[in-house]
């Protein structure tokens, strides 16, 4: 059977960290999917169908990796797609905290998905999307902090989060 694993966020933007949690979990899993999803808790600051077209392009050479938008619940699209496990990572405690209660919540709404938890490299471990969008807001440079030219974003950006 095929292992397919769903590596869900809202990825607002996508960031270095995640690109080393997805280049780690596609030597894991056989298929991996990123689900670029709409947190209902915030305004986006690129729209997803932007973000998904970026990442697509960051991972185009890589065959086992896909790119999809999603809405409702991460365990049922999980369970749309036949992804058998959640892939998220960790960079502190506090992550932990968070994911393990939401690893919960999925496994009662799927029962057959698992959680599989990547610990974050060091180096990566400060970096967060809502950092990275406050740095870009005030005109920082953001580029060592994503995998992508921050031009490929720029013109989507919502100007009322500028």
């Amino acid at each position: 059977m095929k292992r397919i694993a769903l590596f869900p966020g809202s990825f607002d933007p996508f960031t270095n960290g995640h690109y080393d949690v997805v280049l780690r979990g596609a030597h894991l899993f056989d298929e991996l999917i990123i689900a670029v999803g709409n947190n209902t808790t915030k305004q986006r600051y690129i729209p997803v169908e932007r973000m998904v077209q970026v990442i697509e392009d960051v991972f185009k050479e890589q065959p086992n990796i896909k790119v999809q938008s999603y809405k409702g619940l991460t365990a049922e699209f999980a369970r749309e797609k036949g992804a058998r496990f959640l892939l998220r990572g960790l960079r502190n405690t506090t992550d932990f905290e968070y994911e393990n209660t939401i690893a919960s919540a999925n496994r009662h709404v799927n029962p057959e998905l698992e959680t599989v938890f990547l610990i974050t490299a060091p180096r990566l471990a400060a970096i967060s999307s809502s950092i990275i969008r406050e740095i870009h807001r005030f005109g920082g440079n953001v580029d060592e902090f994503i995998p992508f030219p921050i031009s490929a974003i720029e013109d989507s950006v919502s100007p009322q989060n500028l």
